[in-house]
């Protein structure tokens, strides 16, 4: 029998982490612990679904160009 999203999300907010990081997703335990972020996130999670397109064309632009940057750097 597998655990339900609802029983993950308890666990995850029981022993303070995400269920990205139970799951083995990402290796940051705390990735929505900032105040801010968590912040943003939820603004965005707001807005109309054409918005919400932009805000994220926008990130992924800025983080396509500090991966190339970071890869030039080597």
């Amino acid at each position: 029998m597998k655990p339900s999203i609802e029983t993950a999300k308890k666990i995850a907010k029981l022993v303070g982490t995400t269920v990205g990081y139970l799951l083995g997703k990402t290796d940051k335990e705390n990735i929505l612990k900032d105040p801010e972020m968590l912040k943003r996130l939820n603004e965005i999670e707001k807005m109309e679904e054409a918005d919400k397109g932009h805000i994220l064309s926008v990130i992924d632009g800025f983080i396509k160009s500090i991966k190339i940057k970071n890869i030039a750097a080597l």
